[in-house]
């Protein structure tokens, strides 16, 4: 029986919708899902550590990346840079594992044009005063980046159809029931197992 290639998961939500609570509790709780660690060139914020949140890099170090291609996908957010690195991933899912990535909507795009076979989930915030009450609690923003942010928000959101999973996190439980459900699902499908 031929061996099964991994299951790329890609999730993104606008910033403040809890995406990286939700990804870090679901590689916890689902069996043989690990996540990707993202390339970023701007500072950590309290709390975060190198390694494990992202793999924090000087702007220099990045350009030098990017031009030799070693990212699946890259953006610039708010003047900082993001990346996947791609040969981590791609080696993982030819061994069979399943990989998880938490991205940005341009990013998530980006991959869909590469025609990687994966599968999109997009994370809503139950409205945008929630999502603003979320961000202005989280207290790492100013006013000016807080409405840039809900800007970016809506056109993250008007963008959503292009995903083939939608789910709201108004309760975490509940938004992390319904990944895991995602998941074991895709796991099962026809498609996957032949």
């Amino acid at each position: 029986m031929k061996k099964k290639k991994g299951i790329l998961f890609i999730i993104s939500a606008p910033s403040g919708s809890g995406k990286t609570t939700l990804c870090t509790r679901l590689v916890e709780l689902v069996d043989s899902l690990y996540r990707s660690i993202s390339m970023t060139t701007r500072p950590p914020r309290p709390g975060e550590k190198d390694g494990t949140d992202y793999i924090f890099i000087e702007k220099p170090e990045f350009m030098k990346r990017l031009a030799r291609k070693e990212f699946l996908e890259w953006a610039k957010v708010f003047g900082e840079y993001y990346a996947t690195p791609k040969k981590h991933i791609l080696h993982m899912l030819k061994r069979g594992s399943d990989v998880l990535l938490s991205i940005d909507v341009q990013g998530a795009m980006k991959i869909k044009r590469l025609k990687l076979d994966a599968v999109y989930i997009f994370i809503l915030p139950p409205s945008l005063d929630m999502l603003r009450e979320r961000l202005v609690n989280r207290s790492t923003d100013s006013r000016e980046a807080i409405k840039k942010r809900l800007e970016i928000a809506r056109q993250e959101i008007a963008r959503s159809d292009k995903y083939d999973y939608i789910v709201v996190n108004n309760r975490l439980e509940s938004a992390l029931d319904s990944l895991r459900a995602i998941i074991v699902a895709e796991r099962c499908r026809v498609k996957r197992d032949r």
